[in-house]
């Protein structure tokens, strides 16, 4: 895992919770979780929006 092994990565975490306090971890990683999921998102989400007001898009449809 990118060469750091389970000592480094412990002294790691020992050094977050040092400069965050424990109170602040929860916060720190629920905003982690939050933006690695709105980046997966924004990855898989087609280039163009469309932007037609669904009640036009049923108007189409039923025409087809």
């Amino acid at each position: 895992m990118f060469g750091i092994g389970i000592p480094e990565l412990l002294v790691i975490l020992v050094l977050v919770l040092l400069v965050f306090g424990a109170n602040k971890l929860p916060e720190i990683g629920g905003g982690l979780g939050r933006a690695i999921k709105n980046f997966k998102k924004a990855t898989t989400e087609p280039d163009e929006i469309d932007v037609t007001p669904s009640s036009e898009k049923k108007k189409e449809e039923k025409e087809d």
